[in-house]
């Protein structure tokens, strides 16, 4: 069993920074590839970004690529999401996940733990 908890969110302007962060609970943290998702307001959830177990490999969805970074410590069972230039269509409830398997994953089903969320709210 994995127990997730994000941290971070918060209100910024549009062009500003956030980092979130998602501390992992168990001993098996690096066996799972995490992910970052989020939910804006009337919206479905949809992938932001995804890092594999070992850290070496990531993947973005277009429309955050070279803007958001998403990195891992290991040593710490947490991952992160560094974002910068936020965009007020940024404005969602972000979402850390862990994987089933250590590769990268992108997709909803292959993820078998969420964390509550965190919101995230871009002003223009």
């Amino acid at each position: 069993q994995v127990q997730l908890v994000e941290s971070g969110g918060g209100l910024v302007q549009a062009g500003g920074s956030l980092r979130l962060s998602c501390a992992a609970s168990g001993r098996t943290f690096t066996r799972h590839a995490m992910g970052w998702f989020r939910r804006a307001p009337g919206k479905e959830r949809e992938f932001v970004s995804t890092i594999s177990g070992s850290g070496g490999s990531t993947y973005y969805t277009g429309s955050v690529k070279g803007r958001f970074t998403i990195s891992r410590d290991n040593a710490k069972n947490t991952v992160y999401l560094q974002m910068n230039s936020l965009k007020p269509e940024d404005t969602a409830v972000y979402y850390c996940a862990a994987a089933r398997g250590e590769l990268v994953a992108l997709y909803d089903p292959e993820y078998d733990y969420w964390g509550q969320g965190t919101q995230v709210t871009v002003s223009s």
